[in-house]
């Protein structure tokens, strides 16, 4: 059965790989240290909303054979809502990942600054991260020489690697099981706990991930036949993410401390109660959470920008390999350079709520299409979920935009 079901396996691991980045570890940290187990059934939520949402774009990449940018551009007939539409995609996934690209890279530093320390050095005027540009060659050299198996086999490496490092942090705490099953199926708001429930969400249920998830399973699978392994690999993949963020919240509740205010802080606070071997497990965790999204997010912004544009979306291509590079050379400049690139990172969290609700009304409005998915449409049920998360992602984006341009709405 085991032995089957990595065979059959599929992007679902990359889609994990995708969200489970630096921002996601440390919304769930400071959720933990913030309110104990109160939270976990944020991310029941999330998950389930995502495995909602992926299965959809899963099986209208593999019905249409086509990636989800190509089908906007070539569905949407008004051309001032294609182009629209197409530019809002471009700015939130191609410039918001190469702004978010230097968090993914910072993240996996963290990770290994944890365990070997600062390895910066200077020429001239100039200070360079030795460990940032380690991390950004090991990234172009997966998506320059390799091909889809190769980047999912690296990937499904990782994504066992952070699973187990993040698992074995959470189990060394001795949680209360009482009160982790509390928190997972009693949703309750604790005071101040508004942006952090919107946030744990906002990092879970990711636009990009939808794009990049309809351009892989066509690499993977071709026929209707296969929706089911599709499903299978979807559902399995996204509940280990979930289990793997929820992990992540229940270490950090053990932590009796506020000082804590990242993950590699986190690692930090963990030795003292538990040992050197419990920061290693942590400070692994965050490399894979690191360098597996340092990966994904440039390889979504390429799937995206050549759909969008009409270009091959082959991964071997000059144009599909000039978005990613692009994408990973700014991420490693900031990162290397300690450069915080706030303004941008603002317009990503700007263009990113606009886009959430945009592309998930976009895709159900797809999913609805006889010509385009024949008998394998949204059924009713499916339409039911699907708009009440498009409801959701309208609250997200309220309160991303409250939040950056403190509008004092929530």
């Amino acid at each position: 059965m085991i032995k089957n079901w990595f065979k059959n396996i599929g992007p679902g691991p990359l889609i994990a790989a995708a969200f489970i980045g630096p921002g996601t570890v440390t919304v769930c940290t400071l959720a933990g240290v913030g309110f104990g187990y109160a939270l976990l059934w944020a991310m029941v939520v999330s998950t389930l909303a995502t495995i909602i949402l992926q299965e959809m774009s899963a099986r209208l990449g593999i019905v249409s054979q086509r990636g989800l940018s190509e089908i906007i551009r070539l569905e949407i007939q008004n051309p001032v809502l294609k182009i629209l539409t197409i530019l809002l995609t471009i700015s939130a996934i191609v410039i918001g990942n190469a702004a978010y690209e230097a968090g993914n890279i910072s993240g996996a530093v963290l990770g290994l600054e944890s365990i070997f320390g600062n390895q910066s050095f200077s020429i001239n005027i100039f200070s360079f991260n030795a460990l940032s540009l380690l991390v950004g060659v090991i990234a172009f050299v997966l998506l320059y020489f390799g091909n889809y198996k190769i980047l999912e086999k690296s990937l499904v490496f990782l994504v066992i690697l952070m699973s187990l490092a993040f698992l074995f942090s959470a189990v060394i705490t001795k949680p209360n099981l009482i009160k982790v099953f509390e928190g997972t199926f009693l949703p309750n708001f604790p005071k101040d706990s508004l942006l952090t429930v919107i946030g744990l969400i906002g990092t879970t249920v990711v636009p990009y991930n939808l794009f990049l998830h309809a351009s892989l399973v066509k690499e993977k699978w071709n026929t209707s036949h296969d929706l089911k392994y599709a499903r299978k690999d979807t559902i399995i993949a996204i509940v280990l993410g979930g289990l793997v963020s929820m992990s992540v919240i229940v270490a950090a509740a053990s932590i009796p401390s506020t000082e804590i205010r990242t993950a590699s802080d986190l690692a930090l606070g963990l030795e003292p109660l538990f040992g050197s071997f419990a920061k290693h497990f942590l400070s692994i965790g965050l490399f894979a959470a690191g360098i597996t999204s340092a990966i994904t997010a440039p390889l979504a912004a390429a799937y995206v920008a050549t759909g969008c544009l009409g270009w091959s979306s082959s991964m071997h291509s000059k144009k599909f390999r000039g978005v990613w590079m692009i994408v990973l050379i700014l991420g490693i400049y900031f990162s290397s350079l300690n450069i915080k690139a706030i303004t941008i990172i603002k317009f990503a969290q700007v263009a990113n709520g606009m886009l959430l609700p945009v592309i998930i009304g976009v895709l159900l409005w797809m999913m609805n299409k006889s010509h385009i998915l024949g008998v394998h449409k949204n059924t009713f049920w499916q339409n039911v979920l699907g708009f009440a998360i498009l409801a959701l992602s309208m609250l997200l984006s309220l309160v991303v935009f409250n939040k950056v341009f403190q509008f004092g709405l929530f």
